[in-house]
């Protein structure tokens, strides 16, 4: 009789144990499926920062306007090529050049008379021609130079950090540089230091 009161409480206790057991198990299954401890909750706000929202990995979030648009630099370099073809046609004279002195020589023809000393013919044929000549290739020159400074400082007003691309920067100093020598060039011919008429006398 005492064997079986052994085995009843024996048996009980078993009950009891397995019943333990598996409420446990509901609780750490509840409590891993569901929201975190509010310490790791706290954690997690403070790395997200005020203002800032957490996604499903616990990271913040990132903001949905679109990144800064960079610059290509084609346009750069279209003014560069612009610019050192430019100081080409003012070195070389260019077609415009070529057709104002022409129309010049003409109307010195025509306004000057038969019996217009050798001097005034020359001046107003040739001379004027000449000049003309040089102004137009100055025009030509300044506009060169203006053009490479603009690629050259351009950098400076647009994406900070960004470096202009040696190739666009080569070649607007080269713009510069053609354009320097044309504008000296116009100037000496326009003020006949440079292939002064010759004289009449």
């Amino acid at each position: 009789m005492a064997t079986k009161t052994k085995e009843g409480a024996a048996a009980h206790s078993d009950a009891e144990t397995a019943a333990q057991d598996a409420t446990a198990v509901e609780e750490t299954a509840r409590t891993g499926s569901g929201d975190e401890h509010p310490e790791q909750e706290a954690d997690r706000d403070l790395e997200a920062g005020p203002g800032e929202d957490l996604d499903e990995d616990g990271e913040p979030e990132a903001d949905g306007e679109p990144e800064a648009k960079v610059p290509s630099g084609v346009g750069q370099g279209a003014g560069a090529v612009v610019s050192a073809a430019l100081g080409l046609v003012s070195l070389s004279g260019g077609w415009i050049g070529t057709v104002a002195g022409a129309r010049q020589q003409l109307v010195g023809q025509l306004q000057t008379s038969s019996t217009a000393t050798v001097a005034k013919q020359i001046k107003a044929v040739y001379g004027d021609a000449w000049h003309s000549t040089a102004l137009w290739a100055g025009v030509f020159a300044l506009a060169a130079l203006l053009t490479g400074v603009v690629v050259l400082v351009r950098p400076a007003f647009g994406t900070p950090g960004r470096p202009q691309t040696p190739w666009i920067k080569s070649v607007a100093w080269a713009g510069v540089s053609l354009g320097v020598i044309g504008l000296v060039l116009a100037v000496l011919k326009y003020s006949d230091a440079l292939l002064a008429l010759p004289s009449a006398g």
